[in-house]
């Protein structure tokens, strides 16, 4: 079984387990009481000349340990303040030891769009994405058939979050659904965890003409930003890049120059 799998059967068994402490019907209820309104994620990358979403995460099936002791708090603030078009949050504990805390707590510091960075295989996922203050949520293709993707984007839009579509390869492509926000190409391979910008640079012509489009993974340098730019991305969103160094937010705005 591959990483990719074991992470999806993972998750299977913790949505299970969430719905027995707050029911789907209850959540549902919760999600809906919601008032804040969403900012959108989309919007903010095309107002920025370079539209980055900066990633806080601890630790990756790939790398191993990042930044383990990495806290919301001494991260969040400071991405805002250098200039992020958006804040991607990992809210998975097992594999990126994350929490949906850490989104809700990410919340409560900054007026950034946020996306819940997440394997989802659930609607319940949507619902707690937007209790928790997300304004964008991820679907993978890769883990996803139609009728899900179909299904998910519609509760998204009815929460007021915005979808971003992960692609990774020509088919996945093809399935690329009418009504998503965004379209991102990630340049990991999720059976291996290896990256290469060989395959966002092969993708981008894959993508819809009008879709606000992004690149993910292996992007390490200001250099590849402005050589993907060129190849036609929108937006960029980079996590070990920043989340390795001694001040995230510092890096940050050194892509951003």
């Amino acid at each position: 079984m591959n990483i990719l799998h074991k992470i999806v059967e993972t998750k299977r068994a913790e949505v299970a387990a969430a719905k027995k402490v707050i029911s789907p019907a209850i959540m549902a209820e919760l999600a809906a009481a919601v008032t804040r309104p969403t900012a959108s994620l989309a919007k903010s990358i095309m107002e920025k000349e370079t539209g980055i979403i900066s990633e806080f995460k601890r630790r990756s099936p790939s790398k191993g340990e990042i930044r383990p002791m990495a806290q919301v708090t001494d991260i969040i603030p400071g991405y805002s303040a250098a200039g992020a078009a958006g804040i991607s949050v990992l809210t998975d504990t097992p594999y990126f030891g994350g929490a949906l805390t850490d989104l809700a707590t990410a919340r409560s510091l900054t007026c950034t769009p946020l996306l819940r960075k997440e394997f989802i295989i659930d609607d319940y996922q949507i619902m707690e994405a937007r209790v928790a203050g997300a304004d964008a949520i991820l679907l993978i293709a890769a883990i996803l058939n139609d009728e899900e993707i179909a299904k998910f984007i519609a509760t998204a839009h009815s929460l007021g979050l915005e979808v971003l579509f992960e692609t990774h390869n020509e088919e996945e492509a093809a399935r690329i659904p009418h009504g998503v926000d965004l379209v991102g190409v990630n340049s990991r391979n999720l059976n291996s965890f290896e990256t290469s910008l060989d395959v966002a640079r092969r993708m981008i012509d894959k993508l819809p003409a009008n879709a606000v489009k992004i690149a993910e993974s292996g992007i390490h340098s200001p250099g590849d930003i402005a050589m993907l730019k060129g190849a036609g991305f929108d937006g960029f969103l980079i996590g070990e890049a920043f989340m390795s160094t001694p001040s995230p937010a510092e890096t940050l705005k050194t892509y951003l120059k």
